[in-house]
């Protein structure tokens, strides 16, 4: 089975990178900064049904091919997880509003209360995880009848998680991928495993 990974031009991509190949999967990596049609290329030659996307530096706004890549593949019911970035990406998307998080966390830990299912099935709960973001989804009023959220901080209740009612679609803000995340590599297995 193929991955693709979109990089948004950050160091922990790789981490991603390595998680994936650990759980018998090939990684296929492609920055932000090529053209969707060259994407649809891989994913037709490669056979993609998975698509993460990278945490980054950048704001959904800012992030490359990124949203594009969201919009496109869950029309074709590939399955998306988005990492920090890519969780805010997804919200961008489907219309969620981006705001400042209530406190800059840069590789600080958090205890998430989560509902079990999906990429979070069989993971603690909570679960102790490491934050690197300023900023969050907003659940207010604005939040997206097709998004759900599915994990809050217990500290500052920030949304830590979400997923898309009608596509395999799944974000999450904290870094899966930190050796400091209890149960990561399990989240990443749940949704290789889908």
């Amino acid at each position: 089975m193929n991955v693709l990974i979109v990089d948004n031009i950050d160091s922990f991509v790789y981490n991603l990178v390595q998680y994936v190949g650990m759980l018998g999967a090939e990684p296929v990596v492609v920055q932000n900064n090529v053209n969707l049609r060259y994407i649809e290329k891989i994913v037709m030659e490669k056979e993609i049904e998975h698509i993460l996307i990278s945490p980054g530096p950048e704001t959904p706004r800012d992030a490359g091919v990124t949203n594009e890549v969201i919009r496109r593949f869950c029309k074709e019911n590939k399955k998306i997880l988005g990492v920090c970035l890519g969780h805010l990406c997804i919200g961008y998307v489907f219309g969620a509003a981006i705001r400042n998080a209530r406190e800059i966390r840069h590789g600080k830990l958090s205890l998430v209360e989560h509902n079990g299912e999906n990429v979070l099935r069989g993971l603690k709960n909570p679960l102790s995880v490491v934050r690197y973001h300023s900023l969050v989804i907003d659940g207010g009023n604005e939040f997206p009848d097709s998004l759900e959220v599915t994990a809050r901080s217990l500290d500052d209740h920030e949304i830590m998680a979400v997923r898309h009612r009608n596509y395999d679609i799944f974000g999450v803000q904290f870094h899966p991928e930190s050796i400091l995340t209890e149960d990561g590599l399990k989240l990443i297995r749940n949704f290789v495993d889908m």
